[in-house]
């Protein structure tokens, strides 16, 4: 039997796996799930246990293959229903994540694969994120994060790597949205604050939000 915590301490880590090459360290889960790195270790030797994943103090963690398939299950289900809010119900892509932890933990294959179905299959949630496939198969995006542009590059928002309330309500006050034209008119030295143009109005932003916006050139 896998409990909530356990679940969510999957998602983690698979989250944390797709994002950077090598093991996953326990203060980069700790930060992920906002918690300590004594309880992060406390969980993982349960999660150890249970063959969900391979752990090495001071080395890291990688998810089994038992714990790979059970966390992108959790990841999928996550994602579609943000999918599902926004599109649907009309959430903002800032309310959905809170509502989603919830309705993730849903058991029923038919249910969520008839969401699948109902949404027209998407590879990809409100945020940018990738959506597993029901076969476990992960959608890659070919997006790069606007701090590492070069000047006068142009392209689309196509994700943010932080899905964090506060950030994504501030990037909707910028009017900058999944989807949005952006271009980049210039990386300012002294401070690596940038200067973009998103959909024909110039904008400064700092380099703490440009790192977090995923662009495909266009």
């Amino acid at each position: 039997m896998i409990t909530l915590a356990e679940e969510n301490y999957l998602k983690a880590i698979l989250s944390i796996s797709l994002n950077k090459d090598g093991k996953v360290s326990t203060n980069s889960i700790a930060n992920e799930i906002n918690t300590s790195a004594a309880s992060v270790s406390d969980m993982l030797k349960k999660l150890q246990e249970k063959e969900l994943i391979e752990y090495e103090k001071y080395k890291g963690v990688e998810l089994t293959v038992k714990g790979t398939k059970l966390a992108t299950s959790i990841v999928r289900k996550h994602r579609l229903w943000e999918t599902f809010l926004v599109n649907k119900l009309d959430f903002s892509w800032a309310e959905v994540h809170d509502v989603a932890e919830q309705l993730e933990h849903i058991k029923s294959i038919e249910l969520v694969d008839k969401l699948d179905l109902f949404l027209g299959f998407p590879k990809f949630d409100p945020h940018g994120e990738p959506i597993p496939t029901k076969e476990g198969e992960i959608p890659t995006s070919n997006t790069i994060p606007l701090n590492e542009l070069q000047t006068g590059t142009k392209g689309n928002v196509m994700g943010v790597s932080m899905d964090e309330k506060a950030f994504l309500d501030y990037l909707t006050q910028l009017n900058i949205r999944i989807g949005s034209k952006i271009e980049l008119l210039e990386k300012i030295i002294f401070d690596q604050s940038i200067s973009i143009k998103i959909e024909n109005t110039t904008q400064h932003i700092s380099n703490d939000v440009a790192k977090y916006l995923l662009i495909k050139i266009s």
